[in-house]
């Protein structure tokens, strides 16, 4: 009973509750020994050596936290974390427990006074730091926003049960006497402690990361200083420290004036105090959760500061006693509660041996620190200066600029500490999709490889040489058109385009002869288009050669030329001898070269004449690849409507996808309506539909952008994945483009609730399979407990895909690496690299998608590790409307595996969903529907 009403109020989780109980148990023990032990300590130090002595008390502290945190540090270096904690309690209820004998001699001199109370600041500062650095080790991220409200409110109630067991017992037992009290409860802590270290840092494998080991002898004031975020951490602590000390004494001054008898001042500290623990304690245990949860960490932390901003702007202008209570309310309210869980919570993403050497330094040294301060502020110059309450206001005021400057800081800071820790974690250095090639860094090296590289080597350079675009490279690609391999020949032919007009020729014209149809064409091609030789000439020249490698070449280059130049096909008769080529290759002949064919396919292609593009569609069956490659080329050449059939069958073949994407590209953007037009009639086979996107990106136009959103609305899960990632790359590609952020987020959104619903649905087919295992016994189970594994199968893919989907998008709204630095971090099997993730998500993401995405996300997490979902987040349906949430939806195969699975439940209920799909424009579907209802009605 207990278990369900922590779930349900705090957002605890099955298997949460033993472990933040025992949590709270150990900050409510340490916070009720200091409760006891203050008072007496303060009284005594008060009584004998007055309030006066409190501004050199607050040095002191300071003095003495900086000094020990020299030998803190040095502790560290040489002992677990684990160690000095149980130190730091055992020497601290020895101290307490030397105060008794002490108390029963009443023997204290100055010294004595100074250093209890010095102890006693540090003991507070120290433990309190100790807790929740074991916070941190014990909770991830995600854990620590639902969690830390519920287990710090155990401090809150330690500091109310503290106070109520010194009044009842200190008149009863003696002051003391409750010192042995302070000392057991100190000691029972150390038990706890090692619990709970045991069983939830040891044996969940942190130990070895978590463990205390640097890879630095740096100090912690230098690792603070080298750390923007630390530093800002350390100035929001010491900003507040010293802001509070003004509330505080503002608070106390004015109460002090107004009333005058000491005990009735007593009454009303004493009021006001147990109500801001109260009224903390509330908001501990009811909102933090909420608004950090909602607000994430760094926008928390304005509360504070601004509750204060208010009510000092309000006490400026009434300078009254019910306004000061007012500030301080906020103050004591607030600072204990969502301030100090937010404020726990900026240190989570610090490495865990840098916050080890870190955390207790500003907790306890840099609090020190500014409680000095604050105390030189009190004595030189609120006193020192005679400040009133309006001075001391406006000093205030401008502490709270200084506060918010370093929260808006830390804000980017605690951002980038996420980011750059799911770098580390994950290994991504290289962060982009694209993989990096051999790059070439200097001019000398690409000159060493054109001159002295193998073949293989110096082609690669060729092919990038068009991206260095550097005409110094000029004598030695003019080199290679010597160089023994007719490869490297026709690529450095192709290359002399990128130098200047009609170099080499008289050498390129001598490749004319050679017998390589590779060399002859790019050799011709170059004559044509990139000399001042008159094309006439050349044509008169090479079209009735003798050699046949340069006579199909000059066929090919006229079909090319004559494209838009119908005066020159006439000329040379360029039906003529199209028509007469193919009737030469079409006769029986040992003497026919393939590229021969290829040359010709080709050259029908760019000649525009229908007549002749039987022959190519009689070469897309050819036996060589190379032709039925060349044929796909020519088809795409010719842009012609009666081949995009084929070239969308080409994309079912890996071997000539690549070929049919480029042929459909050079069809133009009027194909882009054609191809939206096919998908929408269910025209293009399924295998070949995830290729369109692609293709479609290719024209890198606004126009595909616009249909690729349309696509992104396709019931078919595989085309929305494969729009969205052809969105990104032209995005990527060409910042011109625009893309609609609405349109964007609403698709994200949209996106999410299919998901949601394949996961609830998925998570139910898990439970009832789960069952089914102990209780198998007819063949008809058996087939049905098939039927459901099937059906998770199809929803895990399914899941997975809407994820890859939904981030895909992502990067269409957000910087791209820090989408996929998340992602990557979500799919980490490691659990707090994916808290992290969620976490640099939470940060991220504008508060619609926040709020609709993570819980998804970790509720896959606890699915995917065998764990319950999250109930409080997603509720799981009936079983029932599971199935009528998946048979209205878009996924096809989704409703083939439900179909399938529900004619083997004995179930006739399920007649009516099955009913309505029996006449579904899908054929697969009404024949599965027919199935499932003939076996439900027998």
């Amino acid at each position: 009973m207990i278990k369900i009403f922590l779930q349900k109020s705090f957002g605890i989780r099955s298997g949460e509750v033993r472990i933040s109980l025992l949590m709270q148990l150990y900050i409510f023990l340490i916070i009720t020994t200091l409760l006891i032990v203050k008072p007496t300590i303060n009284a005594l130090f008060l009584s004998k050596l007055t309030s006066n002595a409190l501004p050199n008390a607050y040095l002191l502290v300071a003095l003495v936290a900086i000094g020990s945190s020299f030998f803190y540090n040095k502790a560290l270096k040489k002992f677990s974390l684990l160690k000095i904690v149980t130190t730091t309690l055992i020497v601290s209820a020895a101290i307490f427990l030397s105060l008794k004998f002490l108390l029963n001699f009443d023997y204290f001199s100055t010294e004595l006074l100074y250093f209890y109370y010095v102890w006693v600041a540090i003991f507070a500062l120290l433990t309190t730091s100790q807790f929740w650095v074991l916070a941190n080790l014990v909770f991830n991220i995600r854990e620590a926003k639902r969690l830390f409200g519920f287990i710090g409110a155990g401090a809150i109630t330690g500091g109310i049960f503290g106070g109520y067991v010194t009044n009842l017992l200190a008149p009863s037992i003696g002051n003391d006497n409750l010192m042995v009290v302070a000392s057991l409860i100190l000691l029972a802590c150390i038990p706890l402690l090692h619990y709970i270290w045991r069983k939830k840092i040891k044996s969940l494998g942190y130990f070895r990361q978590k463990q205390r080991s640097y890879a630095t002898n740096e100090s912690s004031f230098q690792l603070i200083y080298k750390s923007k975020h630390l530093t800002y951490i350390a100035g929001i602590v010491g900003v507040s420290v010293i802001t509070a000390r003004l509330v505080d004494f503002q608070f106390s001054d004015l109460a002090s004036k107004k009333i005058l008898d000491s005990n009735e001042l007593a009454s009303f500290f004493g009021f006001w105090f147990s109500t801001f623990n109260l009224a903390s304690l509330i908001i501990q245990l009811f909102l933090t959760r909420k608004i950090v949860g909602v607000w994430g960490v760094a926008s928390t932390l304005i509360l504070l500061p601004m509750g204060i901003l208010v009510t000092v702007g309000l006490f400026i202008i009434f300078p009254e006693l019910r306004v000061v209570i007012l500030m301080k309310s906020v103050d004591g309210s607030l600072k204990q509660s969502i301030n100090k869980a937010a404020s726990e919570m900026l240190v989570l993403p610090v490495p865990t041996d840098i916050k080890n050497k870190t955390k207790s330094f500003i907790d306890v040294v840099v609090d020190s620190v500014a409680t000095g301060i604050a105390g030189c502020l009190l004595i030189f110059v609120i006193k020192g200066l005679n400040f009133g309450e309006v001075e001391v206001s406006i000093l205030i005021l401008v502490l709270l600029l200084v506060w918010f400057y370093f929260i808006y800081k830390v804000r980017k800071t605690y951002f980038q500490s996420f980011r750059q820790n799911l770098i580390n974690f994950t290994n991504k250095h290289h962060l982009s999709k694209k993989k990096k090639g051999n790059r070439v860094s200097t001019n000398i090296t690409i000159l060493k490889v054109l001159e002295e590289g193998e073949e293989s080597e110096i082609l690669y350079m060729l092919s990038k040489i068009n991206e260095i675009k550097d005409k110094r490279l000029k004598d030695a690609v003019v080199l290679l058109l010597d160089h023994p391999s007719e490869e490297i020949k026709a690529a450095a032919i192709r290359n002399l385009y990128l130098l200047d007009k009609g170099t080499a020729v008289e050498k390129v014209e001598k490749l004319v002869n050679l017998k390589s149809d590779e060399v002859v064409l790019a050799a011709m091609q170059y004559l044509l288009t990139h000399t001042d030789i008159n094309d006439l000439k050349l044509f008169d020249s090479y079209l009735n050669s003798e050699n046949e490698y340069i006579a199909s070449a000059a066929l090919f280059c006229l079909a090319k030329e004559s494209r838009d130049n119908q005066k020159l096909a006439q000329r040379y008769s360029l039906d003529n001898r199209l028509e007469a080529a193919i009737t030469a290759v079409n006769l029986p002949s040992d003497n026919h070269r393939i590229e021969e064919t290829i040359e010709l396919v080709k050259a029908i292609g760019f000649a525009g004449m229908p007549k002749y593009y039987s022959f190519i569609k009689a070469h897309f069956n050819n036996r060589n690849q190379e032709v039925i490659k060349a044929s796909i080329e020519a088809a795409g050449y010719s842009a012609n409507l009666i081949f995009v059939d084929d070239l969308l069958g080409f994309l079912e073949t890996k071997e000539f996808r690549e070929e049919a994407e480029e042929a459909l590209h050079l069809y133009g953007s009027g194909v882009i309506k054609m191809l939206l037009k096919r998908l929408k009639n269910n025209l293009i086979s399924e295998n070949a539909k995830r290729f369109i996107p692609n293709i479609l990106a290719r024209f890198n136009n606004q126009e595909s952008v616009n249909t690729l959103f349309t696509l992104l609305r396709n019931k078919d899960i595989i085309i929305r994945l494969e729009a969205a990632r052809s969105l990104q790359e032209m995005k990527e590609r060409n910042k011109s483009l625009k893309f609609s952020k609405k349109d964007v987020v609403r698709l994200i959104l949209s996106e999410c609730k299919l998901y949601h619903n394949t996961l609830i649905a998925m998570e139910l087919q898990k439970k009832i399979t789960k069952k089914y295992k102990l209780e198998l016994v007819s063949d008809s189970e058996m087939e049905e407990f098939s039927a459901r594994n099937s059906l998770i199968e199809i929803l895990e893919k399914r899941l997975d895909h809407g994820l890859q989907q939904i981030f895909t998008l992502l990067e269409l709204e957000y910087n791209s690496k820090d989408v996929i630095i998340a992602y990557n971090g979500i799919k980490s099997d490691k659990q707090e690299v994916r808290a992290n993730a969620i976490e640099f998500l939470d940060t991220l993401l504008q508060p619609n998608l926040r709020h609709t995405l993570l819980p998804l996300v970790e509720n896959t997490i606890l699915s995917a590790s065998n764990q319950e979902i999250d109930s409080s987040i997603l509720t799981v349906p009936s079983e029932y409307k599971c199935f009528q949430m998946l048979l209205k939806g878009n996924d096809v195969r989704i409703k083939l595996a439900v179909l399938y699975l529900l004619r083997h439940i004995e179930d006739k209920s399920y007649l009516k969903l099955v009913h309505r799909m029996v006449t579904d424009n899908d054929v697969r579907i009404r024949n599965f529907a027919t199935l499932a209802v003939e076996s439900l009605k027998n």
